[in-house]
């Protein structure tokens, strides 16, 4: 399969991913609220994407992306779950970097055609309500300090049977192999779900029963 029906392939099947990432079920904190940023249910070019303080072209468009909105609307900020699909080895290192535990600062950008438009096909409810920190009707972008990343990589069979020998991951870092993303019932499986349960802030903190 050519890289870019792969790519294509993961962006549909990630289109059926809900609001919430599967597994992360509901919060024993308050963690705040889900949203699915990409992919969008329709093609188009006013979707949330990362960047760097300043930058205006450098940007990071993640093949899924799912940000968790807290604080309040004097404060707030963004925790961010993102699905990176590696075609090769070359491309699963350049997407690591842009991950990579650094000094500066991550903002997450959602534009406002996003935020006006309505949360999912059954639900119309304007994402800027879902939010939580918006007040009113934005009438410029939403753009959020990013608290905490987790980044989930699917490898290619060889690639992701390779590191499972020889890597370790770093603590924001989860692997899948691509068959296992690409199946018509990943946000179902029981294994997807466990993992991505894993990928979460709670996962560090004991809870109770």
């Amino acid at each position: 399969m050519e890289y870019r029906s792969l790519d294509a392939l993961v962006r549909m099947r990630l289109r059926d991913w809900p609001q919430r990432p599967p597994g992360l079920g509901r919060p024993t904190r308050n963690m705040g609220s889900w949203l699915r940023g990409r992919p969008a249910e329709i093609n188009g070019s006013s979707h949330p994407f990362l960047k760097l303080p300043g930058s205006q072209r450098l940007r990071t468009l993640p093949d899924g992306l799912w940000l968790n909105f807290g604080g309040t609307p004097q404060e707030p900020y963004a925790d961010i779950f993102a699905i990176e699909a590696c075609g090769s080895l070359a491309n699963m290192l350049d997407k690591r970097a842009r991950f990579a535990p650094s000094t500066n600062s991550l903002l997450a950008v959602c534009p406002v055609p996003w935020l006006l438009g309505p949360t999912s096909q059954a639900d119309p409810t304007p994402r800027w309500r879902c939010t939580g920190v918006l007040r009113g009707e934005p009438v410029q972008p939403l753009i959020l300090p990013v608290r905490d990343i987790r980044v989930l990589y699917a490898l290619k069979a060889r690639h992701y049977n390779g590191l499972l020998q020889s890597h370790v991951p770093l603590p924001h870092e989860y692997f899948v192999p691509m068959d296992k993303l690409v199946a018509k019932d990943a946000p179902e499986d029981p294994q997807i779900q466990a993992l991505v349960a894993r990928a979460s802030a709670n996962a560090h903190f004991l809870t109770e029963a």
